[in-house]
């Protein structure tokens, strides 16, 4: 696994054993178990992990059985020993864990992810005896990416739809008072179900939006959020926006957009057609005369051989058309039919320069 991956892995992780304290503290209500229910649906690799918290957890569960490894006995020797005596019976526990008969564990055994949640969940069951706290609301996490060249359409659990585009990662937080995204990196498009009592706010690192009714597209270009309606509308803010209620709004209605950059507010709306900036949702990159330098770097969003301009002329040359994201081959032979222009294919690079 690369370090995306494993970062990837560890937040599932993590959310895995989230949701089972959540389900062992006592009965899920119907919109809790709808939310784990689609969290599970998301993906073989959560409900593995899920399995995996179970496992640990039943087995903790039977060694913190033994009076010597009771809270009370742990809070004792902690008043009456050093830290490295406190290190040493935490060691304990975990051999107790571990010397049981063989068992399938998941990867999470192995993970430091994995550990986190071991130790969490035997506090959690441990404490629960003594004191019983007012429980917080329960909020459904999920966590969705794609690697480049890849998109990906997921049913929320609120019924919303949401279409992550390529090299893309959100983080999605659904509580009883509010829905929030945080937008990571790359571009996602949004069709929100209304829900009157309930906000649905997507946030990065240079803006806020507030839907009020609609389908729109947040896109992250090098620390600029870029927002565009295709309908209804939003209010766009500064980020942070919920803990700076001074700050003016700006609405946007269907087809105009936005650019955010970061440090930077307000910012002016602009009208364009929404219709072409979300093209990739059907897998196509639209463009009204644009130069050659952009529509080359908007296709390297998608192809694992990139386009080089070479000639530095070409850079500015307008193009106009609409391409097919999965068929470069044919925009190869749209920039080779081009008067003056000449493309070379190496196994690193679509070469591009003049005659």
């Amino acid at each position: 696994m690369n370090s995306n991956e494993d970062g990837i892995r560890a937040a599932i992780a993590e959310q895995a054993g989230e949701w089972f304290v959540a389900n062992d503290a006592g009965p899920l209500d119907a919109q809790d178990s709808a939310a784990l229910a689609a969290w599970l649906k998301t993906s073989p690799v959560h409900i593995e992990e899920f399995l995996a918290v179970s496992t640990i957890a039943r087995d903790l569960k039977e060694a913190r059985t033994d009076p010597e490894y009771s809270l009370e006995a742990i809070l004792a020797r902690a008043r009456a020993a050093e830290d490295t005596s406190v290190k040493s019976l935490w060691s304990r526990v975990i051999d107790t864990v571990w010397v049981r008969p063989p068992r399938r564990w998941f990867p999470i055994a192995a993970t430091t992810a994995g550990f986190a949640v071991l130790i969490g969940v035997l506090l959690t069951w441990n404490v629960s005896r003594i004191q019983h706290p007012t429980a917080p609301e329960r909020i459904a996490e999920l966590h969705l990416a794609t690697r480049h060249g890849e998109q990906l359409t997921q049913r929320l659990a609120d019924n919303s739809v949401l279409h992550l585009n390529t090299d893309s990662a959100v983080s999605i937080r659904y509580s009883k008072s509010e829905r929030l995204v945080m937008l990571m990196s790359g571009e996602a498009d949004f069709e929100v179900a209304h829900e009157a009592h309930r906000a649905f706010r997507v946030q990065t690192v240079s803006a806020e939006v507030i839907d009020l009714g609609t389908k729109f597209d947040v896109r992250l270009e090098q620390g600029t959020t870029v927002i565009t309606v295709v309908e209804g509308r939003v209010a766009v803010g500064p980020p942070k926006l919920s803990q700076n209620h001074s700050a003016q709004l700006i609405n946007l209605n269907a087809d105009q957009q936005i650019r955010v950059a970061e440090g930077q507010w307000p910012a002016a709306p602009v009208a364009v057609d929404a219709g072409r900036t979300t093209a990739w949702l059907h897998q196509q990159i639209a463009f009204d005369n644009e130069p050659l330098e952009r529509v080359a770097a908007e296709y390297n969003r998608y192809i694992s051989t990139p386009i080089e301009i070479v000639t530095p002329a070409l850079r500015n040359l307008r193009i106009s058309g609409v391409f097919a994201t999965e068929d470069p081959e044919a925009f190869i032979a749209f920039l080779r039919s081009l008067k003056g222009v000449r493309v070379a294919v190496t196994a690193t690079r679509i070469r591009v320069s003049g005659e």
